[in-house]
């Protein structure tokens, strides 16, 4: 006893309810690294800072994803979807982060907002966004010709009307004179901006140009929700034929899925912010088992980058513990499920560098051209299960 109460006392005067108080997991929670980073010198590479100083908080959430992606995402039989909301590719992610992806084969199929893919056009007709100011009177940039997203700035005429006449001209071409889905849409748009990359001596600044070389299919969800959209209702006021069905893009996408599945691969989510683009994605897994009545479980890695809150009920911010009870998400690979809470301005290109550094690239899977294989076998597999 003598020999106990000196061990006891030995332990700072730990109280012995709590010396005699079972813990049975206590060593396993803390198991993990110990926080202790030796300070930064400037010298470090970014993936060894990660490791190192990355420890807590969305920073810890951060590396997590990384990982993710880079260590289980990338596998050569894994099919990545990328999601982009937000206004990306005018404050430059589309050059600096998305091409790089595209070209790394690190994405194989795109869900975009027409915003993103509009804007991206600028680049490729060689009228590029200015850096600019928040703090700018909104007022006068309205008297001088210019508009503001935050402190991205662009000219009205000289690059917004401009692009806009481009886009018309192209849009009353013969090979848009028919109902299409949008991935076969950006698709045709891409020869074209392939052409003014050309013309105008440039080198990986349009995200349309990249896919279209690549075979990275690209579609949008609310095609009438951008000004792609706005131009496309404008010339059919002039008897233009061009239709865009939503339909066709729900098929295509989910045969993208069900072929992962079925090809004896995965299915991986890259979620760049939230809206529609994230929601149209994820509803690929859904429609498989809702409407399609196919036997799936949901997609196996889930990544996304948002700074919307959960609570709101917005899908924006929606877990993917939420996106289980839908089955958009399969519930065994929850582990394989991050989500961090940040800026994607700033989170995107510290994923892009970790990315690139840490894994090489992967054959391009070339998605475009698969497309009507693809439905075939979703439409075989739909009769299968669906006897009329």
């Amino acid at each position: 006893m003598k020999r106990n109460h000196r061990i006891r006392e030995d332990l700072s005067g730990t109280p012995d309810w709590l010396l005699d108080k079972k813990c049975p997991h206590k060593k396993q929670y803390l198991s993990g690294k110990k926080i202790c980073p030796s300070p930064i010198t400037g010298k470090e590479k970014l993936s060894e800072l990660m490791q190192e100083t990355f420890l807590a908080y969305n920073a810890a959430r951060l590396k997590e994803g990384c990982r993710l992606f880079t260590e289980k995402m990338l596998q050569n039989n894994v099919t990545v979807g990328l999601s982009l909301s937000g206004a990306l590719t005018p404050a430059g992610l589309g050059c600096a982060t998305i091409i790089p992806l595209i070209k790394a084969g690190f994405v194989d199929w795109i869900v975009s907002t027409g915003a993103n893919m509009y804007h991206d056009m600028h680049f490729a007709v060689n009228m590029h966004p200015r850096v600019g100011s928040h703090m700018a009177d909104d007022a006068d940039l309205r008297r001088n010709d210019v508009v503001r997203i935050y402190d991205v700035f662009l000219g009205y005429s000289d690059c917004l009307m401009s692009t806009d006449n481009v886009l018309r001209s192209i849009l009353k071409e013969p090979e848009f004179q028919k109902e299409m889905g949008t991935a076969e849409f950006y698709y045709l748009i891409g020869k074209y901006m392939d052409e003014a990359e050309k013309k105008t001596k440039q080198k990986d600044v349009s995200v349309l140009t990249a896919a279209y070389r690549a075979g990275v299919p690209i579609y949008t969800s609310s095609p009438g929700d951008s000004t792609i959209g706005m131009n496309i209702a404008g010339v059919e006021l002039e008897g233009n034929k061009l239709r865009i069905n939503p339909s066709i893009d729900v098929n295509e996408s989910t045969a993208f899925v069900l072929e992962a599945k079925r090809s004896g691969g995965k299915s991986a989510v890259f979620l760049v912010g939230g809206g529609s683009p994230k929601n149209f994605m994820l509803q690929t897994e859904p429609q498989i088992q809702e409407i399609l009545r196919i036997k799936e479980v949901g997609h196996d890695y889930f990544f996304q980058i948002t700074d919307a809150r959960p609570d709101t009920g917005g899908l924006s911010g929606a877990t993917p513990h939420e996106a289980v009870s839908w089955g958009k998400v399969d519930p065994e690979m929850l582990p394989d499920a991050v989500v961090c809470y940040m800026d994607a301005t700033v989170a995107l290109p510290l994923i892009v560098h970790y990315a690139l550094s840490c894994h090489k690239k992967r054959p391009l899977k070339r998605l475009y051209f698969k497309r009507k294989e693809y439905l075939k076998k979703l439409v075989r597999e739909y009769f299968a299960h669906n006897k009329l």
